[in-house]
């Protein structure tokens, strides 16, 4: 239930994202972003809140820990849309957090990944994969570089 600790507070992020989808490309974007992470339900769950200033949007992500079946549930919601996307469900294991869901993209289903890796007190890196071959093969398609804000 403690595995998001390290996420609580101010961080500094570093986006990495692919531009096109399922193209086979190569060109990626860069750009900030500011995100705050709280625990919610005595912590058994958390929100966190990140601004991407250049971009003039945000998004939400809220993670439930389910203390029967010791596994997290995590949601993204998107500042431009407003929409709750499908969550990703796993686990941690030795620092390494893999969770796994079901999406689409552009009409047709897919298979998305949260990686979370590199865990310090003051960093942490996310990747997003995601799979249109029912998990076969993935691209990876977003990066965030975290670094802890004084």
């Amino acid at each position: 239930m403690n595995d998001f600790d390290f996420l609580i507070g101010r961080w500094n992020v570093t986006n990495h994202r692919l531009r096109t989808l399922f193209a086979g490309s190569d060109d990626w974007e860069t750009f900030p972003g500011v995100g705050t992470c709280r625990q919610v339900l005595d912590g058994v769950g958390n929100v966190d809140e990140i601004d991407f200033p250049t971009l003039g949007t945000s998004g939400l992500t809220l993670r439930l820990f389910d203390v029967e079946r010791k596994e997290w549930s995590i949601y993204w919601a998107a500042g431009r849309t407003g929409l709750l996307y499908p969550p990703v469900v796993g686990t941690f294991t030795a620092g390494h957090g893999d969770f796994y869901g079901d999406d689409t993209h552009e009409g047709r289903p897919i298979r998305a990944h949260f990686i979370w890796s590199d865990i310090t007190t003051d960093s942490a890196r996310w990747e997003q994969e995601f799979s249109a071959d029912g998990g076969e093969t993935w691209e990876s398609n977003w990066i965030m570089e975290l670094t802890r804000s004084a």
